[in-house]
Parts: C-alpha cells; structure tokens; sequence
C-alpha cells in the first residue's frame, strides 16, 4: 500500500479553521481584566476618598497607616518614608497576587492578553511550548501561600462590613444602623468568601490528600462545600472582581459628595 506524506505547516497567530466566534471570549475577558486592572491601579494610587465615615474601601483594608480623617489605622501615624505613599500599596499585593496566580484568571489571561493559545484550535505567535516548569511562570505555584492570606482578608473585610452597620451619633456615640453602603460591603464579603473558599488549592488542602473522606465527617463536609463552591469558580470569581472594583467605586463617590448614602434602617 502506498503511502501519502502530508506536510504539517504551523499557522501563525489566529489561524484556524474554527468557524465559530472564537474570538468572542478571549476580547471578552481582555476587556474586562484590563478595565479593572486601570481603574485598580488607578484608585490604589490616589492615596484619598478612600472612606466615608464608617465605610472603609476594600481597596485600603486593612488600613495599616493613616492619620487623617477620623479612621483609625493598625499602627497609627506612619513612618516619615512612607507618608507620601498611598496606604492602598501596602496591602494590595496580597489580594492581587492571590488573584494574579489563581488557576482560572491564568488560564484567562494566557488566553487573552498572551494569546498562548487565544482559543482551542487556534494558531498563537509562539513556536515553543514552555509550561509552567521555568522561570518566571513557575512563581506561579505561590498561589498555594496567597490562599493563607486571602483567607485572612475575608475576615478583615468581614469586620469592615460589620463596622458599616455602625453610624456615629451626634453626641459622639454609635447606633445601628444599615445603609446601602452598608450593603455593598456586606455583598463584596459574600462574593470575595465565595471566590476564596472555592480556591482550587483549599479544596486540596482540605481533601487532595486524603484517600478516604469517609471516614472523616469533618473535612467530608467541608470538601464537599469547597467543592460545590468551586463548582462555580469562574462565576464568583467575575463577580467578586468588578464588585470590589464597584465597593471602592461607591465609598468614592459618597466621600467626594457625588453619592449619597441611603439609610435603609436606623
């Protein structure tokens, strides 16, 4: 029987015979990572209207320096070489690199912004298939170590939110009270907790390394939790994205005078 030789020629960046908008989801996250990405960077660096009296902006929590404003900082006044840095810098590498080094955003991102591939069956610019095993994408497995902390941030969000439900008297006191600001925090924790507790590496902390859960009705429960909650993943992880980006927006908005804060109940 003879035999055909078929030449196999690479395509270059976007060839494919796919006939479908494949394009559509790759455009959809670059959009949206790179919008949330400037208006971040951009907040973190104002240094300002950051909190409206009991509301704290995700973006500066925990507040570690501040002495302005009536807001009580961690360590009090700052040391004179970081007063004219912004107090968001401090913190938010914590968030972003557990954000940055998550499984989902990487496979977003390395579609979107790197093209490596853009889609299933569609052509990228590199010849060369270099995993995650060299420098510098091998940092990536820091996620791991980011957890813990994320962990930690919901808690502090979680006290942030409870001091939304706090609002000062005139006479200096403090009564109950819930307000929409109130709310946004209170929803950025639920969303931010979904996101976290649904890691992929909490879910092996809890039970990867387990053979029989079984027999453990603890982490059995828990497993399943994490795992019903990294079930939807990528869907916690958009919308805890923009609305933290949308919780910094409001208590923004309020403190500049732009917003008002609502009183639901007092």
């Amino acid at each position: 029987m003879g035999s055909l030789d078929v030449g196999i020629r690479r395509g270059g960046l976007g060839n494919t015979s796919r006939r479908d908008a494949w394009w559509l989801y790759p455009s959809s996250v670059f959009l949206g990572l790179t919008a949330f990405v400037v208006y971040a960077t951009w907040a973190a660096l104002q240094g300002n209207y950051f909190y409206f009296h009991n509301y704290l902006s995700p973006f500066y929590s925990p507040l570690l320096f501040w002495s302005h404003g009536g807001i009580h900082s961690w360590f009090g006044v700052p040391p004179h070489w970081l007063v004219n840095i912004s107090p968001a810098l401090l913190i938010l590498w914590a968030p972003g690199g557990f954000r940055v080094s998550c499984y989902y955003y990487r496979g977003a991102y390395y579609k979107s912004h790197w093209a490596d591939p853009p889609a299933c069956a569609v052509g990228e610019p590199r010849l060369k298939y270099r995993g995650e095993r060299r420098f510098p994408l091998i940092l990536q497995n820091v996620h791991r170590y980011f957890m813990y902390i994320a962990v930690f941030f919901i808690f502090i969000l979680g006290k942030d939110a409870w001091d939304a439900m706090w609002f000062r008297t005139a006479s200096g006191g403090r009564e109950f009270g819930i307000g929409v600001g109130t709310l946004v925090l209170l929803l950025n924790v639920v969303l931010l907790a979904g996101y976290t507790f649904g890691c992929h590496s909490l879910r092996h902390l809890i039970g990867g390394g387990r053979d029989k859960l079984s027999s453990q009705p603890g982490h059995a429960c828990a497993y399943r939790c994490v795992t019903k909650l990294n079930e939807r993943h990528m869907t916690w992880a958009w919308f805890s994205l923009f609305w933290v980006a949308f919780s910094d927006l409001y208590v923004r908005l309020c403190a500049m005078g732009i917003w008002h804060d609502w009183r639901i109940l007092r």
